[in-house]
């Protein structure tokens, strides 16, 4: 269970706090409610986001239901360890989508004091871990991991569906081309793609 610290009294070292999970699970939601309660308590607070979501805002990040809260977007992981000076706590939403580097870059601000607080898919629509996140995950103190709740069987949902014919590995979306379900669920719709994929090229092949 995680036990959430607000401010670190006995060392100078921050911590890492990643929350991870599939599309629809709540994880920027999450990131929101921690950041603004820091934000309450007069704390320091500096968000991030990669340049490339402009799903919901340029500036903003935004949950699903619209929760917003104000960010910084930057093109590489790098400029937040140049961005984040005098701060407390530092906010990181879609950490998927960073550099590798990422990972260093939020162990830095953590050996300076900082609070780092990370949000990311922890897995791609192949079902594959999603770049850095797997080792934001293994060096973080606390890691929350949430979950969706399955639209085929309503279980819980771990697994990101991309229902659009698209092979890209980043491809933003929202329930038009991805909706969350459970593993069964999961691996029998894919099952399910792969044989329309089959039949539509057989039918071509015929014409």
């Amino acid at each position: 269970m995680f036990l959430e610290n607000t401010v670190n009294h006995t060392e100078q070292f921050g911590w890492i706090e990643v929350i991870c999970g599939s599309m629809f699970s709540g994880k920027t939601e999450e990131l929101i409610r921690r950041l603004k309660r820091a934000q309450f308590a007069k704390q320091r607070v500096e968000i991030f986001k990669p340049a490339v979501d402009v799903r919901y805002d340029d500036e903003e990040v935004v949950s699903h239901n619209d929760n917003r809260i104000r960010s910084t977007p930057v093109p590489v992981s790098s400029n937040i360890r140049l961005l984040a000076n005098d701060v407390d706590v530092v906010g990181i939403d879609e950490a998927q989508f960073f550099d590798d580097e990422i990972v260093a870059v939020c162990n830095d601000l953590a050996n300076r004091g900082i609070r780092v607080i990370v949000a990311g898919l922890d897995m791609d629509f192949k079902g594959n871990p999603f770049g850095p996140m797997p080792a934001l995950m293994a060096t973080a103190e606390y890691v929350t991991k949430v979950h969706a709740v399955c639209t085929h069987t309503g279980n819980l949902a771990h697994y990101s569906f991309r229902k659009a014919q698209n092979d890209d590995l980043v491809l933003l979306g929202e329930t038009q081309e991805y909706e969350p379900l459970s593993r069964a669920a999961y691996y029998k719709a894919v099952r399910n793609q792969k044989e329309e994929k089959n039949s539509q090229k057989e039918s071509s092949a015929n014409e």
